[in-house]
């Protein structure tokens, strides 16, 4: 499911998978960064290779769970299907076992939750080469 983005912008801005089993999160996850890429939730590492054929995303975001699912050898098959793909990892424990073997197989940094939008969309910006906005200072007198 994708949450619109006009097409001039889709064009400019970057593509990025949502894979969690968790729908909640997925839809947090579009819902936060839906008006500055194309987001597309995806139910799981089948789906993301299908959909990224020809066309990868610029960026994954994987949920913990399906780590827990599919195995932590989830993390080589999509970087390896999807052509390299940057991959964050989304848990609530950083030190969990999977989560540290899906860093150690290539992924590059966990999105912990809960979800703050702040913190979403500048380690998504990070990782795919976007300077967040300037912040201009207001100065009174």
């Amino acid at each position: 499911m994708q949450i619109g983005v006009d097409s001039q912008r889709a064009v400019e801005n970057k593509r990025v998978f949502v894979v969690d089993n968790d729908d909640v999160v997925s839809m947090a996850l579009q819902f936060m960064l839906a008006d500055e890429m194309e987001t597309h939730v995806l139910a799981d590492s089948a789906e993301a290779l299908a959909k990224g054929r020809g066309a990868p995303p610029d960026l994954l975001l994987l949920g913990a769970g399906v780590l827990a699912s599919e195995g932590v050898d989830v993390v080589t098959r999509l970087k390896e299907g999807l052509g390299g793909v940057k991959m964050l990892v989304v848990c609530t424990d950083a030190d969990d076992e999977d989560v540290r073997a899906a860093l150690a197989l290539g992924a590059e940094s966990t999105l912990l939750r809960p979800l703050k939008v702040e913190t979403v969309r500048r380690k998504v910006d990070t990782q795919l080469g976007r300077r967040a906005p300037l912040e201009i200072p207001v100065v009174l007198r």
